[in-house]
């Protein structure tokens, strides 16, 4: 359950969403579903009741993804009410008459699901593997959930820690915190200057008749959206929303009529946060339109055209001269007007006076230094190339059509983005002038003046008058069926090596909607002792790697992606340098040879390198003071036997910030000379591919290619620390974190692979796992509990690792809790029934993973590296079928020792 406040944030990233899942039972009487209109593969349906329905059938992948969307949020919110839109999220899923408490039935069914609230609306959706059963039973879990749930005092009562604890989460983020003060202070009446968690006082003293009364309101059949995507039968689908969702009456109430906004801003605002930690951050902001406006398309333009990177004015002008370390853009589709926002994050020790300068100056110049025709063509590309990735993937676009829901009407989805694509130069720049202006501003404070410039009076938009010329697209073709099978995926995948190198490849093709294909490049360089002491110039080798080639300058290669419509992202660990992509069909051998261009002929540009190495500098003072890092961090210190320099190392803040320092120019030339090669790599690809085209594009971009080092794999054989239990003071943060390691001698070859991955589901997996129940459901102690195991694949040499988060005041109570369900399931072990419901959700992880393409790419790479087929998954699947409760158990009792066990704590524990 999430208050999904606001999506991205670059560096003021929000607190994740955590996955949560709901079982359902049907009960209805037949109603009519009538449809109203198909657009562009979408079709909208209406009951009696007010229901309306939308059907985005897409055969592509083997996955369906179920959308409920409430239209209310924080905005609905009134005095003393802050809050309560996102506690209804929480306690929605505490049952109805029929249903007991339903997050139990997450991982009983492998289902990846969530809720989460934000200012125009709630929403519920679950992604699963194409299930009938799981279909209906989460449809007629809605159609209950919509109108009977609970919403009990004792429920309130249990999981108001929780919501504390997700309070307490967001107050550790400074960046989350600024923006908070920010918004409270730009919008002065409208409930958007209010944060969707809440005011503490009011859901701590939240009257249970009025969340009853709010939930009656809001939460009925007339002001709902149902979602359905992806691989499903429409008309069995239709059948069970009439079972389910028909009989709910259709509400005699009224739906109050919202109609404040904010006045126009008519002065510079500021507001100042003091706290430890971070580095230095800068926001701006401007009250906008609606998401329905015109205008809004424009605003979209806007922040690429400011906040991108390294095209945007404000990367040239404070990122590249060091003012500084990175710089962001954003704008929400909202219904009421909203805002356009940039940030900017600074260098450790950085005085923000002269970024401030320099922020301000880029953005509200734009009246004597006008948009250009080539950033907006940048803009309009970049943002469709965005557009189409999301449209074409089935498990997003439901999702993603909440926020036109939210909006006024679904097919605001589909007008964005011809608004976007037919901008004109003249519109952009009116609507700059207008909107970018020091008396618009929320930064600084009020400054009377006699003849203040103001922007035009927010006002409302007339959604239907707005769609009158709307004129949809043709739907999108439907592909051929894919399941992804084990047999399935090594009868298609075709394997072999580019002659005269040492590339082995395993390429899948399939059908996607919009000709998507995931692809992962890996190439193996260097052994243990070579790379000493190279660690972070091979990382900063990889980051660089997309920054310009000898031939091409970096803005052109971002250019030439965005023309290529693919993501390309670099990386390097363990003696692994990897590229991943997402292209198209037609694309894919084009940008392998882009690929093959920038691995072998990088530029290595020393402002690249300064402005990198500015903001790892940033983001290392950041985790000095978090909670989480700190932990994380000391155990990974505790115990490691290998020196300084060598990679398995597990180095100190002090000696990443040292190493990063020394990184230069030079070094990274003569590291890419002597170590980077196709000597050893493996390419993997799955999607809509041709095959010959892929494996020619491959020979020209790193055939007959190698490097002096030769390859060896590190080993990383099993080291045991000693056990032992370190605390950690982290003033002023709210939140604190437990983590908990053992060292396992296991590989996933091993006999106990396969029970040991049950008895761990079981112990700490997900809303159903013993340690969830226990903390999380009914000692309401933390947000987040669990554990999980990291498995090797080449040495019985594994990591069993469990975490929560909580309040500092509960520590005790969540180790005592934390170490007496471990005991208790090695006392007495697990039951028939969790066994059974940990086969069933444990099968249908794989089988949702298998139907991930870029997971796909990654796992036949994963095999090409280890000499396996698909044939090890099926035997897997086989054994998790037919492991016993004994089997289980024992494995449990030999392999985890809580003795041995090393535990971390970090928070302001007074």
């Amino acid at each position: 359950m999430s208050r999904s406040l606001f999506g991205v944030f670059g560096v003021f990233g929000m607190a994740g969403v955590l996955a949560l899942v709901v079982l359902l039972g049907p009960t209805a009487q037949a109603q009519p579903l009538t449809e109203v209109r198909a657009v562009e593969g979408i079709t909208e349906y209406r009951l009696p009741n007010g229901l309306q329905v939308l059907l985005a059938p897409d055969d592509s992948k083997p996955t369906t993804t179920v959308n409920l969307t409430l239209k209310v949020g924080s905005r609905h919110e009134s005095y003393g009410e802050t809050g309560m839109a996102h506690l209804l999220e929480h306690l929605v899923f505490k049952g109805t008459p029929r249903h007991p408490p339903v997050l139990a039935e997450f991982d009983k069914r492998g289902l990846r699901a969530n809720g989460t609230t934000s200012l125009d609306r709630t929403n519920y959706y679950a992604g699963f593997a194409s299930n009938d059963d799981n279909l209906r039973w989460y449809l007629g879990w809605l159609g209950d959930a919509l109108v009977n749930s609970f919403i009990a005092r004792k429920d309130l009562d249990t999981e108001m820690t929780v919501v504390r604890n997700e309070m307490e989460m967001g107050e550790n983020n400074p960046g989350n915190v600024l923006f908070e003060k920010m918004m409270a202070t730009m919008y002065q009446w409208h409930n958007y200057g209010k944060s969707t968690i809440g005011a503490r006082a009011d859901v701590e003293n939240v009257d249970i008749g009025r969340l009853q009364a709010f939930y009656r309101t809001w939460y009925q059949p007339d002001n709902a959206t149902l979602i359905v995507s992806g691989k499903f039968d429409p008309a069995a689908v239709r059948a069970l929303i009439v079972k389910n969702f028909g009989a709910n009456k259709k509400p005699a109430r009224k739906l109050p009529r919202l109609y404040t906004i904010d006045p126009v801003q008519d002065g510079k605002r500021e507001v100042t946060l003091r706290r430890p930690g971070g580095t230095a951050a800068l926001l701006v902001a401007y009250p906008t339109v609606p998401g329905a406006h015109p205008d809004h398309a424009a605003a979209e333009a806007l922040v690429l055209v400011m906040g991108d990177a390294p095209s945007g004015r404000l990367h040239k002008r404070l990122t590249e001269r060091s003012l500084a370390a990175s710089v962001w853009g954003w704008t929400p589709t909202l219904r009421d007007p909203g805002f356009i926002v940039f940030g900017a994050e600074l260098a450790p020790g950085q005085d923000p006076a002269p970024a401030r300068a320099a922020l301000l100056a880029a953005i509200e110049s734009v009246a004597t230094d006008p948009v250009s025709e080539e950033e907006l063509k940048r803009a309009q590309s970049k943002w469709l190339k965005a557009w189409e990735q999301q449209y074409s993937n089935p498990e997003q676009v439901g999702v993603a059509l909440s926020e036109a829901v939210a909006q006024g009407d679904w097919r605001l989805f589909f007008l964005l983005r011809d608004r976007v694509r037919d901008l004109k130069l003249a519109d952009v720049q009116r609507f700059a002038v207008e909107r970018l202006l020091p008396a618009n501003r929320t930064l600084g404070t009020f400054i009377p003046t006699d003849k203040p410039l103001r922007a035009p009076a927010p006002a409302s938009v007339d959604v239907a008058a707005q769609l009158q010329a709307f004129k949809p697209q043709a739907a999108a073709t439907q592909v051929e069926a894919f399941v992804a099978t084990p047999q399935n995926v090594d009868a298609r995948t075709q394997r072999g090596r580019i002659d005269g190198s040492g590339v082995q490849f395993a390429l899948l093709p399939k059908p996607t909607r919009g000709n998507v294909v995931s692809a992962t490049l890996r190439l193996r360089i260097g052994d243990a002792e070579s790379l000493k002491g190279q660690g972070e110039v091979a990382a900063f080798l990889a980051a660089m790697l997309d920054k310009g080639s000898t031939t091409m300058a970096r803005q052109q290669v971002q250019d030439r992606l965005d023309a290529l419509r693919t993501e390309l992202s670099f990386g390097f660990s363990n003696g692994v340098l990897f590229a991943q992509l997402q292209s198209r069909r037609e694309a894919l051998p084009a940008a392998i040879e882009l690929v093959g261009q920038l691995l072998r002929q990088p530029a290595f540009d020393a402002a690249v390198l300064d402005e990198l190495q500015r903001q790892s500098l940033s983001a290392y003072e950041q985790q000095r003071t978090e909670p989480e890092a700190i932990v994380a961090n000391a155990l990974g210190r505790h115990g490691n036997p290998y020196p300084r320099g060598d990679l398995r190392h597990a180095r100190s803040f002090d000696e990443s910030i040292e190493d990063v320092k020394a990184v230069s120019i030079e070094r990274l030339r003569a590291f890419h000379a002597r170590f980077v090669g196709a000597g050893r790599a493996e390419f993997a690809a799955v999607g809509d591919l041709d095959a010959a085209a892929v494996r020619a594009a491959l020979e020209r971009a790193l055939g007959n290619w190698s490097a002096p080092a030769v390859y060896s794999r590190i080993a990383q054989p099993l080291v045991q620390p000693a056990p032992t239990r370190l605390v950690f003071a982290t003033p002023d943060k709210q939140n604190a974190t437990m983590l908990v390691q053992q060292r396992l001698a296991l590989s996933d070859s091993d006999a106990d692979y396969v029970p040991m991955m049950l008895a761990n589901f079981v112990l700490g997996y997900g809303g159903n796992s013993r340690l969830w129940v226990r903390i999380r459901e009914k000692g309401g102690l933390s947000y987040d509990v669990g554990s999980l195991i990291t498995w090797s694949s080449r040495e019985q040499a594994s990591l069993w690792q469990a975490n929560a988060s909580f309040a500092p005041a509960n520590r005790d109570k969540v180790e005592a809790a934390f170490k007496d369900e471990i005991e208790r399931a090695l006392k007495d072990g697990f039951t028939a029934a969790e066994l059974a419901q940990a086969k069933n959700g444990v099968l249908s992880f794989r089988r949702l993973g298998r139907a991930q393409d870029g997971s796909l790419a990654g796992a036949l790479a994963n095999n090409v590296d280890l000499g396996r087929s698909f044939d090890v998954v099926a035997r897997v699947d086989a054994a998790i079928e037919k492991v016993t409760l004994a089997e289980v158990n024992a494995a449990l009792r030999r392999h985890l020792k809580p003795p041995t066990f090393v535990i971390g704590f970090g928070g302001d524990f007074k």
